[in-house]
C-alpha cells in the first residue's frame, strides 16, 4: 500500500492523529503550528459568511501550501447554526488530542476555542496569544513566513493587493497599516495573507492574480 494511500486510511480510521492545527494558509494559522511543529493534520474550515472570505475563495492556494509542506488538510464545510457541533464531531471522530490555533487577542474566539477543545476531549494550544501584534508581525517576518495579501478593507492600498510581505516590505506595509487604523496582523478580518513560503515549504507557491473582487466591505484577490 503507497504511504499516500495510508495517510488517508489513517485519517479516516483516526489511529495516529494526535494534533490538529487550525488551517487557513493565512500567516498566523502558520506561525501557531509551526510552535508545535509538526501537526498530524491540518483543518481548514468553510463557514458561510455573509461576505466572500478571501481564503475560502482561494481554498485551492491553501491546500497546495499544506501539500508544499507535506502536511495533510482536511476541508470541512460547515452549515449556518452548526459549526460548533459539527466541529467538535470531526475532532472527536478523529481522535484529536490536541487543537493548536493562531488566536491573538479576540477574547471571544479564545473562549470559543476553549468551549470546543472541552466538547472534543482535546487539550488547546494557542501560543500566540496576548502577544504583540506589531512586534508579531515582524518576528514571523524575520523567521521566514512570506506572506501575500489577499484581501483587505476597501479603504486599504489597492497596491498592496497580491504582494508578498518580507523583509524589505514589511517597514511600508505596517506604516499604511497603522494610517488605517488597521491591527497590524488583521487580527479583526482587516486584511488577509497566504502564505507562500516558510521554512516548513518545500516549494514555493507562485501567486498570480486572475481578477479582482470588490464586495461591500471587501477588496479580495482571486488567485490563478
Amino acid at each position: 500500500m503507497d504511504k499516500l494511500h495510508m495517510d488517508k486510511m489513517s485519517i479516516l480510521s483516526g489511529e495516529w492523529l494526535l494534533r490538529v492545527a487550525w488551517f487557513s494558509g493565512g500567516k498566523e494559522s502558520l506561525y501557531a503550528a509551526l510552535q508545535r511543529w509538526p501537526p498530524d493534520l491540518f483543518l481548514f474550515l468553510v463557514y458561510e459568511f455573509s461576505e466572500p472570505s478571501p481564503h475560502i475563495v482561494n481554498l485551492k492556494h491553501a491546500v497546495l501550501s499544506a501539500a508544499s509542506m507535506r502536511i495533510p488538510v482536511a476541508v470541512v464545510r460547515l452549515d449556518r447554526g452548526r459549526e460548533f457541533e459539527q466541529t467538535a464531531r470531526f475532532l472527536e471522530k478523529v481522535g484529536a488530542r490536541e487543537m493548536v490555533a493562531g488566536d491573538v487577542n479576540i477574547v471571544s474566539h479564545l473562549k470559543y476555542m476553549e468551549r470546543l477543545a472541552e466538547a472534543a476531549g482535546a487539550r488547546l494550544y494557542e501560543p500566540l496569544w496576548g502577544q504583540n501584534t506589531e512586534e508579531l508581525l515582524r518576528r514571523e517576518i524575520e523567521d521566514g513566513l512570506r506572506p501575500a495579501i489577499i484581501g483587505f478593507r476597501r479603504d486599504f492600498p489597492r497596491e498592496w493587493l497580491c504582494r508578498v510581505i518580507d523583509e524589505d516590505t514589511v517597514e511600508g506595509f505596517l506604516e499604511d497599516v497603522k494610517k488605517h487604523g488597521i491591527d497590524p496582523v488583521g487580527e479583526r478580518g482587516e486584511y488577509h495573507s497566504l502564505v507562500v513560503s516558510s521554512k516548513v515549504h518545500r516549494e514555493a507557491l507562485e501567486v498570480k492574480l486572475a481578477r479582482v473582487v470588490v464586495s461591500e466591505k471587501q477588496v479580495i484577490a482571486v488567485l490563478e
